[in-house]
């Protein structure tokens, strides 16, 4: 009698949704693959788990997709079993538990060790900075806290990840130490407020002395700060960003609105005034920075004339890099007892607009780059182009150089000078400069003929 042969198990991880839990799925995996589980990132395996996002509706639906489409694979026998994490399970399980009850289990975004134990596996205190990263291998993501205390009207991140939680400094550069080790050149910060960091572990906002650390690392050559707070930011960070070479003079400040009726309603501690006196003197204390800011519109009570405000503004700002999204009105935030009054096509269209403006000041912005020599780091290959990025950009949501690689070989994650010879509205066009155009020549392997 043949008796059943005995198949491993191979973990499949899932990730939805942004940066934060792309860092939350690689220590996951670090924790498995310490346990000798055999783990992949978005490849096939019996075992599913799905990272979840549950910040908007679109995020919400694409994680609900995520989830029935791996269910359906285990209903036909494709997938042993599937596991649902993050935001979203954070946020919904009762109704996840009866909507969808073929998932095997749900976890919030704090039950790590609960979901190790469910894969067989323990959680490993020990393994601080221990990540399997799912990026290129030039770059990874550094999360410096966890939550957030700031009390946005629209912001459902405190419902799905709690308050505010520094990381210590020395866990950071431990951190920090083991990616560089690993080939790790660039270094992401991200929280969901940056500026919040160490008031709650130092007493003080802390970041610039976390930074001062950070530079330290050998063989790290960026460092990036994303998601910062205008509100109480910390000015001593620009000191940091103008001295320190390896701090790109590069911020992600999400703003939101611009209308003082509208910074009221969104909770947002601020003013009109008071953000543009702050982003003058960013540009005055580092003028080599590059903004990077996210708006919203379509936010409950917004006027014709509150968007007229906001599209004057933006033209005023000239940010380098800007993204816009329509409201999406969340339950059990502060705003939901608004009326949602502003109606989808608005939204949309006015999401269009703002869209357009920074187009036309992208391109503005771009052509006085032509004849300039900038440092850029190779991202990869694609098509007949090399895709690579200057200090002023940040993977996947920036502007990127394009390198004819018929002409020339570059190498994936160095930095080389390259000379800005054409642009568009997102994308620069360049020559690298001092490179040989030779690929390296493999080596010949001689067969021996008797």
């Amino acid at each position: 009698m043949r008796t059943k042969s005995l198949k491993k198990n191979r973990i499949n991880v899932v990730t939805l949704g942004c940066s934060k839990n792309v860092y939350d799925s690689e220590v996951l995996m670090g924790q498995l693959k310490a346990n000798d589980k055999d783990v992949v990132h978005e490849e096939d395996g019996n075992i599913v788990v799905i990272n979840t996002c549950g910040f908007i509706d679109n995020a919400k639906e694409q994680s609900v997709n995520t989830i029935l489409e791996f269910v359906e694979k285990k209903q036909q026998g494709d997938v042993d079993k599937v596991f649902v994490t993050g935001c979203l399970s954070e946020r919904y399980k009762p109704d996840l538990q009866k909507e969808i009850p073929d998932v095997d289990q749900y976890f919030g975004t704090t039950e790590l060790p609960g979901l190790l134990a469910a894969l067989e596996a323990d959680y490993k205190h020990e393994l601080i900075g221990e990540r399997m990263t799912t990026t290129p291998k030039n770059y990874a993501y550094l999360k410096i806290a966890e939550g957030c205390d700031r009390p946005c009207s629209f912001c459902a991140i405190p419902l799905m990840r709690g308050g505010h939680k520094s990381t210590p400094i020395e866990n950071l550069v431990t951190e920090a130490e083991k990616l560089a080790a690993n080939g790790v050149k660039e270094l992401i910060l991200i929280a969901q407020d940056l500026t919040y960091y160490g008031l709650d572990l130092y007493k003080k906002r802390n970041l610039a002395e976390l930074l001062e650390n950070l530079v330290k690392v050998e063989g790290i050559e960026w460092i990036r700060l994303h998601y910062a707070f205008p509100t109480g930011f910390p000015m001593d960070v620009l000191e940091v960003m103008k001295r320190e070479p390896k701090v790109c003079n590069y911020l992600d400040i999400p703003l939101q609105h611009i209308s003082d009726d509208l910074l009221k309603s969104m909770r947002r501690g601020t003013t009109h005034e008071k953000t543009t006196k702050l982003l003058k003197e960013f540009r005055k204390t580092v003028p080599e920075m590059a903004i990077r800011t996210t708006l919203i519109v379509g936010y409950p009570g917004e006027t014709e004339e509150h968007f007229q405000e906001l599209k004057e503004w933006v033209k005023e700002m000239r940010f380098e890099r800007l993204g816009c999204f329509t409201y999406s009105h969340e339950e059990n935030t502060h705003a939901y007892n608004l009326e949602d009054n502003v109606p989808q096509e608005v939204k949309q269209e006015r999401a269009n607009e703002i869209m357009e403006i920074q187009s036309q000041i992208s391109w503005e912005l771009n052509q006085q780059k032509i004849g300039e020599t900038f440092k850029v780091v190779i991202d990869r290959k694609e098509g007949n182009y090399f895709v690579g990025r200057t200090e002023f950009d940040s993977p996947d949501v920036d502007n990127e150089v394009l390198i004819d690689a018929t002409s020339v070989y570059l190498k994936t994650g160095d930095y080389y000078e390259v000379k800005i010879t054409d642009a568009a509205d997102f994308d620069l066009y360049g020559e690298a400069l001092n490179v040989t155009s030779e690929k390296p020549k493999r080596k010949e392997i001689k067969v021996r003929t008797e």
